[in-house]
């Protein structure tokens, strides 16, 4: 009844997961500093943080997920990606709901765990797999998302759209460098995974890096002080009048010294009054 990729890029681990379920986000995810873990067909939670803890012990995830799957009644209905610093390792149990099954791999940086269960067919992960492998022009979270998108548009769960989630994690990145990348959920949707991506590119414009700056000078310095000015924000000061206006949409971390953002550019253009 779900999909997933488990990946990592670099330092940065993450997974996202699709399902006719509610709020897949609450039970099958989890990602931090050592690794990422998906746990689902009849997905035992505990898994994360025991398939975790054995990453930061230093286990393997080959080794990891045996372990536990071993020590587990229950194993055959399970199906779990796991992914650490030493590659990546995907179960499904065999009573798991068909179609299930799953792939993982690795390749320079790279490292990943796909699976899903009652799919609309083995191209699912197939798809996702080769959309992971060809988005590498994408920041890592986005990517996980466009792998996700890639499964559900080959037919993803085949009892329909419910709910979906993205999270993310590498060291000293996030919001005040907690190391969250990204932490999304779509509980109860028609379409989660295309919510889950506006979601996500309204996190990367709150939450993101600013892009390439743009000289705040002559007629486009003249038009943002006019646009600021419809807002109400009438400063002699411009730089003044951009960071008042920015702290209350919330993008001053995307102010730039003597430039605009183009995203905070867009912004302003598109706000009523500007």
């Amino acid at each position: 009844m779900t999909f997933s990729i488990v990946a990592r890029q670099g330092d940065a681990y993450g997974v996202a997961v699709a399902s006719k379920f509610l709020a897949v986000g609450a039970l099958v995810p989890e990602a931090g500093p050592h690794g990422a873990v998906a746990t689902q067909a009849w997905g035992r939670v505990a898994y994360r943080r025991e398939l975790l803890d054995a990453l930061a012990d230093g286990q393997s995830p080959e080794a990891a997920l045996e372990r536990c799957t071993a020590a587990d009644a229950g194993s055959a209905t399970r199906q779990l990606g796991v992914v650490g610093a030493e590659g990546a390792a995907t179960f499904t149990g065999a009573e798991a709901p068909d179609w299930a099954g799953g792939r993982s791999g690795e390749a320079d940086d790279l490292a990943w765990a796909i699976q899903g269960n009652i799919l609309a067919g083995e191209q699912v992960v197939e798809q996702m797999e080769r959309t992971w492998l060809e988005r590498g022009d994408l920041p890592f979270e986005a990517r996980l998302v466009a792998a996700l998108r890639a499964g559900d548009e080959a037919g993803g769960d085949r009892r329909g759209r419910q709910s979906a989630a993205v999270v993310a994690h590498q060291p000293g990145r996030g919001y005040d460098e907690t190391g969250v990348l990204a932490d999304l959920r779509v509980d109860d949707h028609p379409d989660p995974v295309t919510e889950l991506t506006r979601l996500l590119d309204l996190h990367e414009l709150y939450f993101g890096l600013p892009g390439e700056p743009i000289p705040l000078t002559g007629p486009l310095a003249e038009e943002v002080r006019r646009r600021l000015a419809e807002q109400g924000r009438t400063h002699q000061d411009l730089r003044a009048a951009l960071t008042d206006w920015a702290g209350e949409v919330n993008l001053e971390g995307r102010l730039l010294p003597d430039s605009i953002d183009a995203r905070v550019l867009q912004m302003l253009r598109e706000r009523p009054g500007g």
